[in-house]
């Protein structure tokens, strides 16, 4: 077993405090874009040593004050082991279960308004044929439709968790959206841009006028496109730390 001064020093290495200061980047930027939701909500990412650690912002504080010296490290049992501010529930069960079961690196889960907006909807999720920001989550995206309450244990993360099988987003019945990547600025890029996909479609549908989707197979060439050059998320991200 790890010790708790291993932890810490872990905690306070150059490599883990790079993720730490990248992590409190994009929890201020989701409050500058207006994706936060009062003390709410949680990004985290897991620790690249193959612990089972990582990363996640703390309970009580507002995305728009949190620095790198406020977030916390916990293990995929939800157990604290170093930083100063207490977690919460909802954060461990929901997180830990998919770092652990989905294998995801980066993990950002919001109440953001026009994607939770779609929650709510029949369809549940965005429409990845209409805009092109939303072409370049085509094929990427995962429902699950069954809310069940707050996520106060084991099973509801589990479940979630499941739920994405290979997914990088998944949109949650009533509930919200998580988003996940490999690295936390691309991960960011996909969740501003979501929330901008989604707030085209919730727009265009309030027109009343038919919508206008494209043929899957030019979403299809989007998506791929998007993926195969991420230059422009990463640069975002650094404009990002530049001014936020």
């Amino acid at each position: 077993m790890t010790s708790s001064n291993s932890h810490d020093e872990d905690f306070h290495s150059a490599a883990v405090g790079k993720l730490r200061a990248d992590l409190a980047l994009a929890l201020r930027a989701a409050a500058l874009h207006g994706l936060a939701e009062g003390v709410c909500n949680h990004f985290s990412v897991e620790l690249p040593d193959g612990s089972s650690r990582f990363l996640l912002n703390p309970r009580g504080l507002l995305w728009s004050e949190i620095h790198a010296d406020d977030i916390v490290l916990i293990d995929v049992e939800g157990n604290k082991l170093a930083g100063r501010h207490e977690v919460e529930p909802t954060a461990m069960f929901i997180h830990a279960a998919i770092h652990r079961i989905a294998g995801k690196a980066c993990v950002l889960h919001t109440h953001m308004p026009y994607a939770t907006a779609l929650t709510l909807t029949t369809n549940r999720a965005l429409d990845t044929t209409l805009s092109q920001n939303a072409m370049r989550f085509h094929g990427r995206v995962a429902v699950d439709p069954h809310y069940n309450g707050l996520a106060l244990d084991t099973s509801e993360g589990e479940r979630i968790a499941h739920a994405m099988q290979a997914a990088d987003v998944v949109f949650l019945g009533n509930h919200g959206v998580v988003v996940c990547g490999a690295r936390m600025d691309w991960a960011y890029d996909d969740l501003y841009y979501l929330e901008r996909a989604c707030a085209a479609q919730v727009l265009a549908q309030s027109s009343g006028r038919p919508l206008a989707p494209v043929a899957r197979a030019i979403a299809e060439r989007v998506a791929q496109q998007t993926l195969g050059e991420r230059l422009q998320s990463e640069l975002f991200f650094e404009a990002l730390r530049r001014t936020v």
